[in-house]
């Protein structure tokens, strides 16, 4: 029988709230993080909004030496604080700084989609176009390489397991907790940090800006400006941000009295190939509904138990496909589609943070027995409508919901799509 895996800890730093209460509350609210960015305004941006955490120097001032602040860009201070987070809501004691002892059994697997790129961007081409290579300063390298956030991470916990940083587009967060579910379900490692960030960055957003892949309907009513499964939907709104998972092995957690937040039943990462409309920059519908089949597969249930769905849902051309394959697999003719849900609605997309923000989101659903409203679908796209009544448009609450399906399709062709389960004991 393989090793049951928990989550124990939950860790975000998300634009519409920081901390997995005041996100929780957020997500019940219907709290939008999107708000404009004179800066994209000023470079000549089609959108001119994102969704970015709030106040997150203030808190990283708190909680790093100078030193320490020195060498993070915006990417490794959401990370830190998220998986500090996640550490303390799993009652685990972090290490004081000179310590030498060495957690061996607890490691991370922290993703991200672009890395460094505020770094680049605003120090590492300028300085070296200027000749200027001593004031590049001994950090640089550290904020640059993908990495640097596990590696950061691993520092400041002490941990000695496996540490590393997956990348996979879109569907990077999602996947990062599923590797280290499977590391814990293997029996190689006690417990994992997992999840992903993503730094806020005009360099990062600029190129998704070139391919007119984002909203530009929006820049006068912000909060309106992301808009999945909407007919008026007109691109996905950029984002940043960071969670992390603490995963654990339930024998573990139930050793030590930990709080159990939700179980990881199981999930599945696949590509489509490029192939049967897959490309770099669409999926193939086939490797999704695999992708989703195979989550299910894993986990050991049947369609008919998926109560709830987070979805990927980005407010593009690819929400009607993506509908339709959970149509396909849950049986949405036969049976219902259950409610189905996009928290990018409110945070944007947070590229190689979103499934990681999106699981914390499904992770506190699951819990609590609700399912947080869509934002701005009022005029459903009319591919759509065969499900409109699916999607909530305000928080419903779901006594009986105890199994959700989470999934993310990135860049490349890539899915990952994970289940997660009511802890009963």
């Amino acid at each position: 029988m393989s090793v049951r895996v928990v989550v124990t800890g939950l860790g975000v730093v998300a634009p519409n709230a920081i901390g997995s209460a005041e996100f929780a509350t957020a997500l019940r609210e219907g709290r939008s993080g999107v708000r404009a960015i004179e800066k994209l305004g000023e470079l000549g941006f089609g959108c001119r909004v994102a969704a970015v955490p709030q106040g997150v120097d203030d808190l990283a001032e708190r909680a790093f030496s100078q030193e320490e602040l020195l060498a993070m860009n915006s990417s490794h201070r959401f990370a830190c604080l998220a998986a500090l987070d996640a550490w303390r809501d799993a009652r685990l004691v972090i290490p004081e700084r000179g310590s030498d002892e060495v957690d061996w059994s607890s490691g991370a697997v922290l993703g991200t989609g672009i890395g460094g790129m505020d770094t680049i961007g605003e120090k590492v081409v300028p300085l070296t176009d200027s000749g200027r290579l001593r004031r590049l300063g001994s950090t640089s390298v550290e904020q640059v390489m993908a990495s640097g956030i596990s590696a950061r991470v691993s520092g400041l916990l002490a941990l000695g397991n496996q540490v590393t940083t997956n990348s996979s587009a879109c569907s990077t967060g999602t996947e990062a907790i599923l590797e280290g579910a499977r590391r814990i379900r293997s029996g190689l490692a006690r417990r994992m940090l997992c999840g992903g960030s993503e730094g806020a960055s005009h360099y990062t957003w600029a190129g998704f800006d070139a391919m007119r892949v984002l909203s530009r309907i929006g820049n006068e009513e912000p909060e309106r400006a992301s808009r999945p499964m909407s007919a008026s939907a007109a691109g996905f709104v950029p984002g940043a941000g960071a969670a992390v998972l603490v995963l654990e092995s339930l024998t573990s957690a139930l050793e030590r009295g930990a709080p159990i937040h939700a179980e990881v039943l199981g999930g599945m990462v696949n590509c489509g190939g490029h192939r049967g409309g897959g490309s770099m920059t669409a999926p193939n519908p086939d490797g999704v509904r695999r992708c989703i089949r195979g989550a299910l597969e894993d986990s050991g249930i049947e369609p008919r138990e998926v109560d709830a769905i987070n979805g990927h849902l980005t407010a593009t051309g690819a929400d009607p496909r993506e509908v339709r394959a959970w149509a396909d697999v849950l049986n949405g003719k036969e049976h219902p589609l259950p409610p189905i849900t996009s928290t990018k609605s409110m945070i944007g997309h947070c590229l190689g943070a979103a499934g990681a923000i999106e699981c914390v989101a499904s992770v506190l659903m699951v819990r609590d027995r609700f399912v947080h409203g869509s934002l701005n679908c009022e005029d459903v796209h009319e591919e759509i409508a065969p499900w409109a009544h699916a999607i909530p448009h305000v928080t419903r609450e779901m006594p009986s919901l105890r199994t959700i399906a989470k999934a993310g399709f990135g860049f490349g062709d890539v899915n990952a799509c994970i289940v997660f389960r009511t802890w009963e004991e």
